[in-house]
């Protein structure tokens, strides 16, 4: 992708300065390359590549608590266990589309845009606690517990509603933007406990049947904001190249970054 985006860059900038150096009475004027007209309505399609870091702060400890609440176990303190999830980060690409419109101001240019990206963006966490031993307890047997809790987060389809700020130079539009962001994802969480009994602290323990609990939701919304910054490179008539780079953070029940770098080729009607 970075060679691609390199090897279009050159040939703009060979196009300008061809057009640079064209005699007066063909280029119209005496002077720099003239800027690109950038105004007007625009579309596109684009592809990515990126990583996503989640911040699993939760432990899950409501669901545990309801898990064991008429279970002889929760006489080891078992609810108030150390189940703190922690961080993931992991890598993924994506494919997508982008629109929007252009208003111009000899060089000093400012849009709206639309930027869609699908993907398999996000990632999971595990807890364990235990085993450990506790007893005799009411039931009196010895209890051997472990605890293990989950998150995860699935992002599939990522939308950015941006104002755009860019500068014209020659076939070049460098740019910044920042907005609104909405994503698709799916949220779960879980929490397993294994429990086994025996007669002594030490003797054999027979394994009993697990506790289990999850919670799911599906094509869930999550919102946040966007931020980034990128270039457009005018090749022929209306067509253009695209590089950027994009920051997203979703303040969803999982605390979400995105970083994208992306490609793309649009046109200007």
């Amino acid at each position: 992708m970075r060679g691609f985006l390199l090897a279009a860059a050159m040939f703009a900038t060979m196009s300008c300065a061809q057009a640079a150096d064209m005699p007066d009475y063909l280029r119209g004027s005496v002077g720099p390359t003239p800027t690109v007209n950038w105004r007007g309505f625009y579309l596109g399609g684009q592809a990515g590549y990126g990583s996503s870091d989640e911040s699993f702060g939760g432990s899950n400890s409501n669901m545990l608590a309801a898990l064991i609440a008429n279970d002889v176990i929760q006489q080891m303190g078992v609810a108030q266990w150390n189940l703190q999830l922690g961080k993931n980060s992991a890598r993924s690409s994506g494919y997508g589309a982008f629109a929007g419109y252009n208003w111009q101001w000899d060089d000093v240019v400012a849009g709206l845009e639309m930027s869609y990206l699908h993907g398999s963006f996000g990632g999971a966490s595990t807890a364990t606690a235990g085993p450990l031993v506790g007893g005799p307890l009411s039931d009196t047997f010895f209890h051997r517990v472990s605890v293990n809790s989950t998150d995860s987060i699935a992002i599939s389809d990522m939308a950015t509603f941006r104002a755009r700020a860019a500068y014209a130079y020659g076939c070049f539009l460098p740019y910044l933007f920042g907005g609104f962001a909405l994503g698709n994802a799916d949220i779960s969480s879980s929490v397993r406990v294994n429990d086994a009994a025996g007669l002594t602290r030490f003797g054999n323990f027979i394994q009993l049947q697990s506790l289990f609990a999850d919670n799911a939701v599906h094509n869930h919304l999550i919102y946040g904001y966007t931020a980034g910054l990128g270039i457009d490179i005018n090749l022929i008539g209306g067509l253009f190249l695209r590089g950027e780079w994009e920051y997203i953070r979703f303040t969803a029940a999982v605390d979400t970054n995105i970083n994208t770098v992306r490609a793309g080729l649009g046109y200007k009607f």
